[in-house]
């Protein structure tokens, strides 16, 4: 971990740097599979299954006598656990729905909008080293919320052909339509594509290695549309004497284990206490079962000691991160100032652990300094919105010289003869 004092400001975007991943090695591999899987379906995918997750599948749907197996496996407490977050999120979300209403811009002239659900969405949930049941709650949710007809949900099986029960379990109490044993960048393929099995669907969510990030990336260019830009999780903690180093590093520790190029940095006009949290963070993580992960994501952290509370918001909008903490005495006001994040927890007793399972905001946001132009994932994800407009003939009089001049200045002639020849009725 690197520890940085009152740096220039010219510096900040170097010292702020991600981890750099260049997807060009891969891309060659994703295109390979993503073309394999267009042209030969389901025969593809088992292939595929059988080479990346060593599993050889007769069928790649989640049967229903699994799903109830899986259900009956799983112990009582972490079923009552998704069901909570569940209603969490489903109550946070459904308060984001709000009738458009209708807006008369001139008289006789009335626009309004509509929302209406994708009909057909595809979420991807990993199952390497985290099987990640929490994210199918914050993507089939919301979907099931908007009115998304066919959610459909691919995650990759262990060797024997299973899934895990956990995902299995959050998919039934969340309402996802069909599942299906498919991993990596074949998942996406399917999603995008359709196979004799796996439905093409219209967009696709969801987390994943660089290789099914570069899928995703590649499918979206013009074959179907996807949630947003992703890279590795990151945090970023504002932090004064106020909190106590262990907690802090906690907090680091929280996203830092999620893999090798994960970031966790910290903003503080206190040096000793960066100080602390240095000793600490190295502490816990000699401590912690991941300890493989945590340590090399350590490497890309790092603690900035800045002079002013005004330089750890400007640092912090700078980094833009995926997710903020603020564990400042002031934190009210300095929430009021960011402007730059995906998700803001404010205040001593509110670790980011929270929003990623339980609270009911969505887990789902962006990396990668995306967050300067990128929301996370809400309702409004999962519902395109249409306009619609109703003129009368008095409106049309009223608006005919505006159009008839503006498409004559754009010597668009067929579009000012439109509103001309209406004049006849």
């Amino acid at each position: 971990m690197k520890l940085y004092i009152n740096p220039d400001r010219k510096e900040w975007s170097k010292l702020l740097a991600r981890p750099e991943f260049d997807n060009s090695a891969i891309i060659s591999t994703v295109q390979t599979v993503l073309d394999d899987v267009r042209l030969r379906g389901d025969k593809a995918v088992k292939e595929y299954e059988q080479k990346f997750d060593k599993a050889q599948l007769d069928s790649l749907t989640v049967s229903e006598a699994e799903i109830e197996k899986a259900c009956s496996m799983l112990d009582d407490r972490l079923k009552r656990a998704i069901e909570t977050a569940k209603a969490n999120i489903s109550k946070f979300h459904s308060a984001q729905i709000h009738d458009l209403p209708v807006v008369e811009t001139t008289k006789g002239v009335k626009c309004w909008q509509k929302g209406v659900a994708i009909e057909k969405v595809g979420l991807y949930i990993p199952g390497g080293t985290a099987p990640l049941f929490s994210t199918v709650l914050m993507l089939a949710v919301p979907a099931k919320i908007a009115g998304c007809k066919d959610i459909v949900l691919c995650t990759p099986p262990d060797s024997g052909g299973n899934v895990n029960p956990a995902i299995l379990f959050a998919a039934k109490t969340a309402g996802v339509s069909s599942i299906y044993k498919v991993g990596g960048v074949q998942a996406i393929a399917a999603m995008a594509y359709g196979t004799e099995s796996v439905p093409k669907v219209y967009k696709i969510f969801g987390p994943g290695n660089p290789y099914v990030t570069t899928a995703k990336q590649i499918v979206s260019v013009k074959d179907v549309a996807i949630d947003m830009p992703a890279g590795p999780s990151e945090v970023a903690i504002i932090a004064d004497c106020s909190q106590r180093p262990d907690i802090i590093a906690a907090d680091m520790l929280s996203q830092a284990e999620h893999g090798t190029t994960s970031q966790s940095m910290v903003f503080t006009t206190d040096k000793a206490l960066a100080e602390q949290v240095m000793a600490e963070a190295q502490k816990q993580c000699n401590e912690s079962p991941r300890k493989e992960f945590i340590s090399k994501s350590l490497e890309n952290s790092c603690i900035f000691v800045l002079d002013t509370e005004d330089r750890l918001v400007d640092i912090s909008n700078e980094y833009a991160p995926e997710h903020l903490i603020i564990s400042h005495k002031d934190y009210k006001s300095i929430a009021e100032r960011i402007v730059n994040a995906g998700s803001v927890f404010l205040g001593n007793f509110t670790p980011e652990s929270a929003g990623d399972y339980a609270s009911g905001t969505n887990h789902t946001l962006p990396t990668s300094g995306y967050a300067k132009a990128y929301s996370g994932v809400n309702m409004d994800s999962f519902i395109k919105k249409i306009t619609f407009q109703e003129i009368s003939a008095e409106g049309l009089g009223n608006l005919a010289e505006t159009i008839e001049v503006m498409a004559e200045n754009e010597l668009l002639m067929a579009h000012k003869n439109a509103v001309v020849i209406r004049d006849k009725c």
